[in-house]
């Protein structure tokens, strides 16, 4: 096969089963959205979706000589894919034969959900380690009887602000043994850790345990989603979040999470390594500041990316795809790092924490930037002659490519959503206009489609300078909701542990799902996870 004239192989099976079990570096990427990808895919096959390429690209494949093997269900997006990634540099492209139906045929194993490879290691831990946990019905009893206890929640800060479990305190995974003394300073007081389904609330309460907290640990069995299969209220809105630690407890922290790493066999580098590592274009590596973001935004050494350690233990191939790639991990109080680090080095991951970090090294300031290729050039519209147009009736109409949920939450009035690896399918439920404006979160994703609009419309195409942010920020008003939907809500799978209106049966079907992970990771057979 050729793309822009260059040759695209076909690779199989065999292959990429191959190169996961001698961990050779690869790419193997899902370009369909979300939701489809999270019906049916081989456990490795990191979602990438053809939408978003560009944006994506330089930050989860660093090395441009990587190879990328990309799959689809053979609705022409892999082809397209290729095209992309060959057009952005990208020199070891190629196609996986047949898509997912030829990895069916062939034997491979298929996996629901996002996330897998995370949720079923932590299935496997909980197997092998019988991490101990509280059905929702004894918690709630200990709660009432107001025993000496805390419930602390692991997952992302809005997460727990959409709903939690009375009294609980959010404290994100890779915090747990940084700031559990100063929460629970007596070591009789029982623990309890929750999340929304069981991965997350499996590992903390392990974390825990393995770095040898003296108080009784315990998991709320199923998190959020067994609370209310048992009938229990839920509480929304809350805010309680952890304090800062005395130097004291940082100590001892630090000396528990490196007991830890040691164990799990974590490799150690010092900032002269990194240096070299972040020049070298031989191998991929990954580098990440595993603290909060308002810490790495204080602070962080240069060419770091923010991604608090709880939540890349559970959604590692969505920042690294890269399968057999090298992972760098920053935190100078060693704890956060360290801990994250024990989990992804029993995931098979290559892993280094960054020692010997000084207040001086982390000279970067501010949020992390996404490295973009170069813009194609477009047509570009301001706020004020957008709304100008708008109020003058004149034959303009507005396609906003923003994911489903921040269309729904906030857009222009009188935006279409469209999904752009769907373009010309949306285009039919489109009504014609003279002139499209484009806009998007972030804009970005509205520049790279401007050219497709363009071939496929053949009218005048612009893209609103700033995007929605822009639009906000100069005070234009807002519309909210599914009020022009050109495209179904594919990009983003419905979490069946999200939300306060998910339905019984939806819920135990998930965890029906989690219980059967160790067995289809046996199945698979090409994961290399192991348990300390």
């Amino acid at each position: 096969m050729t793309v822009n004239n260059q040759a695209v192989a076909l690779k199989n099976y065999d292959y990429v089963r191959a190169a996961l079990l001698e961990r050779r570096e690869i790419a193997f990427l899902d370009v369909r959205e979300e939701g489809p990808h999270a019906e049916e895919h081989p456990l490795f096959a990191a979602n990438f979706p053809l939408s978003r390429i560009e944006y994506d690209a330089y930050a989860k494949l660093p090395r441009r000589d990587v190879p990328v093997v990309i799959i689809d269900e053979g609705e022409g997006f892999a082809e397209l894919a290729a095209q992309r990634l060959i057009v952005l540099g990208y020199t070891d492209v190629s196609i996986f034969e047949g898509g997912i139906r030829a990895w069916d045929a062939a034997g491979g194993e298929l996996f629901r959900d996002v996330n897998v490879p995370s949720k079923s290691f932590g299935e496997l831990v909980e197997s092998k380690r019988h991490t101990p946990s509280f059905s929702a019905e004894e918690v709630k009893q200990r709660i009432d009887a107001n025993e000496d206890m805390v419930v602390l929640d692991v997952r992302r800060f809005d997460e727990y602000n959409t709903m939690s479990i009375p009294t609980g305190i959010n404290v994100p995974g890779a915090e747990l043994v940084l700031r559990v003394k100063e929460i629970a300073p007596n070591s009789t007081t029982q623990i309890i850790v929750n999340c929304a389904g069981r991965t997350r609330s499996i590992l903390g309460t392990q974390s825990l345990i393995n770095a040898g907290i003296p108080n009784p640990v315990h998991a709320l069995r199923n998190g959020t989603i067994g609370w209310k299969l048992a009938g229990q209220a839920l509480d929304v809105g809350q805010t309680r979040r952890f304090a800062d630690v005395g130097p004291e407890t940082a100590a001892e922290a630090a000396q528990r999470s490196r007991s830890v790493a040691d164990r799990a066999k974590v490799k150690r580098a010092q900032l002269t390594e990194v240096k070299q590592w972040q020049q070298q274009s031989e191998r991929t590596s990954y580098f990440f500041d595993t603290r909060t973001p308002e810490e790495y935004e204080a602070g962080h050494l240069p060419g770091f990316r923010s991604v608090p350690g709880g939540q890349l233990v559970q959604e590692t191939e969505m920042v690294a795809p890269v399968r057999g790639a090298r992972i760098v991990l920053a935190d100078p109080s060693g704890v956060r790092a360290d801990m994250a680090a024990s989990w992804l080095a029993q995931m098979a991951w290559d892993v280094y924490v960054v020692d010997g970090l000084e207040a001086h090294d982390l000279s970067e300031r501010g949020p992390w930037k996404n490295p973009l290729p170069p813009l194609p050039k477009v047509d570009y519209i301001d706020v004020a002659a957008l709304a100008q147009l708008q109020a003058s009736n004149t034959e303009v109409l507005v396609i906003d490519f923003s994911t489903h949920a921040v269309y729904v939450r906030g857009h222009i009035p009188g935006a279409w959503f469209a999904l752009r690896s769907e373009l010309a399918q949306a285009l039919k439920s489109i009504p014609s206009a003279a002139h499209y404006v484009l806009t998007s979160t972030p804009q970005e994703l509205a520049v790279f489609a401007a050219t497709e609009m363009q071939a496929h419309s053949g009218k005048k195409v612009s893209v609103l300078h700033g995007g929605n942010a822009e639009w906000s920020k100069t005070g234009q008003p807002l519309e909210k909701g599914e009020t022009h939907l050109a495209s179904p809500a594919r990009d983003r799978y419905k979490r069946p542990y999200e939300g306060t209106n998910i339905g019984p049966e939806a819920m135990q079907a998930y965890l029906d799902w989690e219980f059967g992970l160790v067995a289809q990771l046996a199945k698979d057979g090409t994961h290399h996870f192991w348990v300390l």
